[in-house]
């Protein structure tokens, strides 16, 4: 297993409210965390740096090679429960990081199978092959609007409200999260980036760059596109390779 990631202020926003990491627990078994913030000129970047912080912390601590598969489940989903209890009760202290909270994808690969908490509108996608796949579902008004048939995806992605989540780690006491269990083959890749890089590239667009560029290149090679495309957002990319 490889991992690659790259995060970038972007050409607008004049601080980084994205945080990223990733980890190795063997040579097939790999993490990684993308986490884009939300709330005030501090509270965003407060509010996925401290979600990573904590994911992070819980995963080292208690991942065992020998856990099952549902002892695994058990472990991601309550790593960012631990994180959304601490980034809400930060919110509640301090007045200035009031409303604070962020999207969180968290996968792990372990062998051939691919495990997703997910909450927000950050996305992971899976190539194998020639095909792309989007894994998660935004967690969003406009998606919402898709779902119900009053919008295309098409009209989704230039929507005015296409920014407006419905689940967000550290917004409430409570957060409900999808966790999402695939096969990832010999040479299948994972994408996981913050919208500040989906929002500037169709699914078709991402697999035809996967396919043309050198794995060490792609995460440089997808935030230069998306600053060369506008860069009015944060840009984050994270990518797994299954070698």
């Amino acid at each position: 297993m490889q991992v690659f990631f790259k995060t970038d202020v972007g050409l607008v926003r004049s601080c980084n409210q994205d945080s990223c990491r990733y980890g190795k627990f063997s040579e097939d078994c790999v993490w990684s965390v993308v986490c884009d913030g939300m709330g005030g000129a501090n509270g965003g970047s407060v509010a996925s740096s401290e979600a990573v912080d904590a994911i992070s912390e819980v995963l080292c601590e208690r991942f065992d090679k020998e856990m099952s598969d549902e002892d695994l489940r058990e472990l991601m989903e309550s790593s960012v429960t631990s994180a959304n209890g601490k980034v809400f009760a930060m919110s509640c202290e301090y007045e200035n990081l009031r409303g604070m909270g962020t999207t969180v994808e968290l996968a792990v690969v372990r062998s051939n199978r691919l495990y997703v908490v997910h909450a927000g509108d950050s996305r992971v996608y899976r190539i194998s092959g020639e095909t792309i796949n989007q894994v998660t579902t935004d967690h969003s008004l406009v998606q919402q609007m898709v779902e119900r048939g009053q919008l295309t995806p098409e009209e989704a992605r230039t929507h005015p409200g296409k920014n407006l989540i419905t689940r967000a780690l550290g917004v409430e006491e409570e957060l409900e999260l999808d966790f999402i269990e695939q096969p990832f083959e010999k040479g299948d890749v994972l994408l996981m980036c913050s919208d500040g890089l989906s929002n500037y590239f169709e699914e078709k667009e991402i697999l035809d760059i996967i396919i043309k560029t050198p794995r060490e290149e792609l995460a440089e090679e997808f935030v230069e596109l998306a600053k060369e495309r506008g860069g009015s957002d944060n840009i984050t990319v994270a990518i797994i390779v299954n070698e």
